[in-house]
């Protein structure tokens, strides 16, 4: 009977053992990462970074691995991320609110890295004054940000959506739109608007730097996955404050990085450059903790909300704007303070310019 309960007290502590080992290795912190962008002058930085070995340098520095993974389109990248195939993202704040947030993911705004300052425009066809945009057919994407601008520019009008006539429109699809005759209103972004620009009938009417701030580009993660790995956040902010910082030198491999990040997005250096002249680029990440905890960043988020919510965006039977919450760094929250999806936060980017990365 002794050796019978010895035996059972062996089994017992190897049962043990095995749990908690087995515990151990379900607790592991979690170390391969990856990483969607997609096409955009604020957002070149991270093909460059990856191409280039930054990314390698910052994950090895945090004993991490980071995949980095360009889309062509941008709208999947986040649905991707939505799905939880990717633990970060790049997008704007509104499509941050409207997709990821609105899809019940609770998403972290690690760097706030630029605001589109003249890159998204208003453009008529033989018209030079946003007044003649009322009556017309307007081609945009529908319910994207060229949407939002669209709203924003007739607010300034005192006009209304239902002054003119949308048109929906694929990005891939704009610049040949505008060619033909029925197309008289265009709303889009860079490099798109450049190429219209081309058409000496294209006459650009309003742009992003008339609602300055409004239209701001992030990288966001999964506030879970960072919560659990906040090295995964400080290597992010790692890797865009060194490259940003090439991107905008004045040196030689500062040219040579604006002319690959140019060429890669179909343009070359001289366009590449006059896209980085339309955007307030946050390169120094003592600005960018400034801009995130200026009050004006409630405001824009209260404006893009409200929009959201006109256009059904938040999930259907939202009852009203404050369906979903949106914390601020503060720690105020706009909305439902018992449903947070949306954060935005200055601890990476502090770290940053604190230099304690």
């Amino acid at each position: 009977m002794q050796t019978f309960s010895k035996m059972l007290s062996i089994t017992a502590l190897a049962a043990s053992l095995a749990f908690c080992m087995t515990s151990n290795v379900f607790a592991a912190p979690k170390t391969d990462f990856k990483v969607a962008w997609s096409i955009y002058v604020g957002w070149m930085p991270w093909g460059y970074a990856a191409d280039k070995g930054i990314v390698k340098k910052w994950a090895d520095k945090y004993g991490l691995k980071i995949e980095v993974t360009q889309f062509n389109d941008y709208v999947e990248s986040m649905n991707q991320y939505t799905a939880g195939a990717f633990d970060a993202v790049t997008l704007t704040n509104m499509d941050g609110l409207s997709i990821p947030a609105a899809g019940g993911v609770d998403t972290t705004a690690v760097i706030v890295g630029d605001f589109s300052n003249g890159n998204d425009a208003v453009v008529l066809k033989d018209k030079a004054s946003l007044a003649d945009v009322k009556g017309q057919n307007v081609n945009l994407v529908e319910f994207s940000v060229s949407h939002y601008l669209l709203a924003r520019a007739l607010e300034s009008l005192k006009l209304t959506e239902q002054d003119v006539k949308v048109v929906n429109t694929s990005d891939a699809d704009l610049v040949g739109a505008y060619k033909t005759a029925d197309v008289t209103a265009v709303v889009t972004w860079n490099p798109l608007v450049a190429a219209i620009l081309e058409d000496p009938t294209a006459k650009k009417v309003f742009d992003s730097s008339q609602i300055p701030g409004e239209i701001i580009d992030l990288m966001v993660a999964n506030s879970d996955v960072l919560k659990d790995n906040p090295d995964f956040g400080k290597a992010l902010a790692g890797i865009w404050y060194e490259t940003a910082a090439l991107m905008t030198a004045d040196t030689d491999e500062g040219k040579a990085a604006r002319e690959a990040m140019g060429s890669a997005s179909g343009t070359d250096l001289k366009g590449f450059e006059a896209q980085i002249a339309a955007t307030k680029l946050f390169d120094k990440p003592a600005d960018a903790v400034t801009f995130t905890a200026s009050p004006s960043l409630p405001k824009t988020m209260d404006l893009v909300r409200n929009f959201l919510f006109e256009k059904g965006l938040l999930g259907s039977g939202a009852a009203s704007a404050d369906v979903i919450g949106i914390e601020m760094p503060d720690g105020k929250i706009l909305g439902d303070s018992g449903n947070v999806k949306l954060r935005f936060t200055e601890t990476y980017m502090k770290a940053a310019a604190d230099g304690s990365l």
